[in-house]
């Protein structure tokens, strides 16, 4: 065995996930997130996973219903040629009349490597991301990104977990492996049989609280009492990135507050104007320093584990290459690094193979009854004084159409489904496009309202492709 393999492996886990906007409003809120995503996050992502690197990817149902849109292509295209290239001129003219030479540079130089690079790619690519996704994504989710310990009823917990599994088999994998993205890492005991009985074989879960920050508790996996096995997510490791003094607040990176009229970011964290070169070299320097952090780590703590420890870090896939402009550089880099520093990097489904999990202690979550990841490990962010409006609104709408079981229509589940996303309480709980929140929010509680009156009758077209494998039988189990 080579000393890389006996030293322990890194997991880079990458959920991938964009609440419904195709077709439900633009700009400032909208079907833009959705194209700054695939321009920015998504295209460049792709062309390391077609180089071979071994990473492990999460596409979440409700991304790939919006992928599969047969209108994308083409309002993707037109975004960025027409808004996009339009926004840039707009604002390079500006800066240059103002005397901002170096600024109006970089969003030149921003329109030529990032939207004319992605306009080429998605081309080459036949205008196809779920299909050049299917090679590598193994893992799935919910159908609509729901916060599965605050439904009300086993029954909406099939919905969404059944829904998920269904989409994934029939799109992307048919002998999918059972790698399950819980939605915000939120879990609660009584969903394990409920998502075993789905097919479901392996979670992530934040138990920070639980074992400790940096614990040795955190290379390990368990096995819970259904047979699921739980993947522990190093909160010590992650923070290096997802923090508010992790890499991205470097005063060399790009600066994602501060912006042009149009919403363009040609300036660096330290106010100066930003500089690409410098930042790629910053990106480089933050990836040996996150390898050699993951490396000490396993060789301190993994001892005495089998395979030397599995260290699982996981991130937000949009937060590289959006919200931290050069974070697809760096994950490039840490791959490089990997190599170079002799550390294993390793799909989490093949290297499960190796590390055999532990029996989970009798009180996995300590005093708590469901843990996330979101704020406070707990589920405060959905269902907390700000939000419980929606989390008892979205509850009662579930028992209403669960009542109704057999004589539910396709329509009226999903409307709940829709209504059931976590991303409508988490942008309300953050102070994040607040109106346009409750805006949907409102908007598919009164469609489930009228769907439950009209039945068979119900108009699914302003639904567009959302949760396109949902069956109300799925009630009736």
């Amino acid at each position: 065995m080579s000393r890389a393999k006996s030293s322990g492996q890194l997991a880079i886990v990458l959920h991938t996930h964009m609440p419904y906007v195709e077709g439900f409003g633009t700009w400032p809120f909208g079907e833009e997130w959705l194209w700054e995503a695939i321009a920015c996050s998504y295209l460049p992502l792709l062309e390391l996973l077609d180089s071979g690197a071994p990473l492990t990817l999460s596409l979440t149902p409700v991304l790939c219903d919006q992928l599969e849109a047969s209108a994308v292509p083409e309002r993707f295209v037109r975004f960025l040629e027409e808004v996009r290239r339009y926004t840039h001129e707009e604002d390079i003219e500006g800066l240059r009349a103002g005397g901002h030479e170096q600024l109006a540079r970089e969003l030149e130089r921003s329109w030529r490597e990032d939207y004319a690079w992605a306009i080429r790619r998605f081309s080459e690519r036949g205008g196809d991301l779920l299909g050049a996704f299917a090679p590598h994504a193994q893992w799935t989710s919910s159908a609509t990104h729901a916060v599965l310990p605050l439904l009300a009823s086993d029954a909406g917990i099939r919905a969404q977990v059944q829904t998920g599994v269904q989409s994934h088999r029939a799109r992307l994998d048919a002998d999918w492996q059972g790698g399950f993205w819980l939605p915000e890492c939120a879990y609660t005991p009584y969903l394990e049989p409920l998502l075993e009985d789905a097919g479901v074989r392996t979670v992530c879960l934040e138990l920070t609280d639980r074992f400790g920050l940096g614990a040795r508790e955190h290379l390990q996996p368990l096995l819970g009492d259904a047979g699921v096995v739980i993947v522990p997510v190093d909160r010590a490791s992650m923070s290096l990135v997802w923090s508010e003094d992790g890499y991205p607040a470097n005063g060399g990176y790009r600066d994602y507050h501060r912006h042009t009229i149009h919403h363009h970011n040609p300036w660096a964290n330290d106010g100066g104007a930003y500089d690409h070169e410098r930042a790629l070299g910053l990106a480089r320097e933050h990836a040996a320093d996150f390898v050699a952090r993951v490396k000490a780590r396993l060789r301190r703590d993994g001892e005495g584990l089998a395979g030397g420890g599995l260290l699982v870090c996981a991130l937000d896939t949009e937060l590289l290459g959006h919200w931290w402009y050069e974070g697809v550089s760096w994950l490039e880099a840490v791959l490089e690094e990997c190599s170079r520093q002799q550390l294993e990097l390793v799909r989490l489904d093949e290297a499960l193979a190796r590390h055999e999990p532990q029996a989970a202690p009798g009180r996995l979550l300590g005093e708590s009854q469901a843990v996330s990841w979101g704020e406070g490990h707990d589920l405060s962010t959905w269902s907390g004084p700000s939000v419980a409006q929606l989390a008892f609104a979205a509850r009662a709408a579930e028992l209403e159409l669960v009542h109704t079981a057999g004589a539910a229509s396709r329509t009226a589940l999903r409307e709940l489904l829709a209504l059931q996303s976590s991303d409508w309480a988490f942008m309300v709980s953050r102070g994040l496009a607040v109106p346009y929140a409750h805006e949907r929010f409102e908007g598919h509680a009164r469609a489930l309202e009228r769907a439950l009156a009209d039945g068979a009758r119900s108009d699914e077209a302003a639904l567009g492709n959302l949760a396109a494998h949902a069956d109300p039988r799925v009630l009736e189990n």
